[in-house]
Parts: C-alpha cells; sequence; structure tokens
C-alpha cells in the first residue's frame, strides 16, 4: 500500500504459452505450468484470422511431468502432429522448437540435440529431459520440438538462464514420456 491506496483485490494477469495438437478432435498437449493457475484458457489456432480464439477446457494436468492436456471444441477435424520416438534421437541431430515466444506467434528456432537423458529437477523420476541449444524462450513452454522427419519429439518444458530469456540452454520432455502420459 502506498500513499493510502487501499488493496483492490486481485490483479488479473495475461500469459502465454504453446501447444500442440495430438488429435484431430482438438486435444492439445501442453505445459502444466502454463494452464494451471488459469481462469480462462483461449486457443488461437495458426491457420485461422487472429479475431478467432477457441476456450479451451483442461483435461488433466500431470505435476510431476509438467505436462496438461487441454481441449478446444471443434466441428471440423483438425490437422495434428505425429508424436515421433525419442529414444531414436541421438546428440547432434537437428531439431526445431516451435512456438510463441514472447507473444511472437508461429516462431520456429533451430538448433541441435545437445543431450539426452537431463535431469533438471532433483527427485523427480519422470523428468528426463532433452537438452537443445534451439532458442526456447518464454512462450514457448508447451510448443513441440520437432525432428527432420515432422515429428513431435518433445514438449519445450524449460530453460536455463539467469536473464529469464534464452541462454543457449533448453529442455524438452521426451515425446516417449508425454505419449504415456497423455
Amino acid at each position: 500500500k502506498f500513499f493510502g491506496n487501499q488493496d483492490s483485490g486481485p490483479i488479473k494477469q495475461r500469459s502465454l504459452g504453446s501447444g500442440v495438437l495430438v488429435d484431430g478432435k482438438g486435444y492439445i498437449v501442453t505445459n502444466r505450468h502454463v494452464v494451471e493457475k488459469a481462469d480462462r484458457i483461449r486457443v488461437k489456432l495458426q491457420d485461422e484470422p487472429p479475431s478467432v480464439q477457441h476456450d479451451a477446457k483442461v483435461i488433466g494436468t500431470d505435476p510431476e511431468t509438467d505436462l496438461a492436456v487441454i481441449k478446444i471444441d471443434v466441428d471440423k477435424s483438425l490437422p495434428y502432429a505425429k508424436l515421433g520416438n525419442s529414444d531414436s534421437m541421438q546428440v547432434g541431430d537437428w531439431v526445431l522448437a516451435i512456438g510463441s515466444p514472447f507473444g511472437l506467434q508461429a516462431t520456429v528456432t533451430a538448433g541441435i540435440v545437445s543431450a539426452k537423458g537431463r535431469n533438471i529437477v532433483p527427485n523427480r523420476q519422470f523428468q528426463s529431459f532433452i537438452q537443445t541449444d534451439a532458442a526456447i524462450n518464454p512462450g514457448n513452454s508447451g510448443g513441440p520440438l520437432v525432428n527432420m522427419d515432422g515429428e513431435v519429439i518433445g514438449i519445450n518444458t524449460a530453460i536455463l538462464t539467469d536473464t529469464n530469456a534464452y541462454a543457449g540452454v533448453g529442455f524438452a520432455l521426451p515425446s516417449n514420456t508425454v505419449a504415456q502420459v497423455y
């Protein structure tokens, strides 16, 4: 409280994240931290006008893997991404990180798989990440990490940074774990 102002109650905030359609019926995989405190979730599909947004509902979340499944209702079958085999990826393989960093829609960055099996949160049994140098920033969370065959091999989840922006180290939950949780 400054200058005698009274507390006006909770402050509404907006947050951005990414996701990937994994089923033609409108099921989307994203990160739990993208949707966990949301009062309302709106989804903008890439191939629709900017004014079109779909309300989404949370189908389920998993705190252990930081994954969430949300769903939008549409009257048509939607194009969706194929989950690839993350175990087949090797250090040095090229990957693309797709998402909306800082609210910039449809951003694609390229990099390589820098490491596999990274545990960045102690005592989390199912958090073993793919490390990449593809630029991942706030807003990329929940978006796909894609191999050169166009298959989703991870869900972008975290970055290692001192500045809250890209510092060359990003982490994606492997698609094989995503498939099991989904």
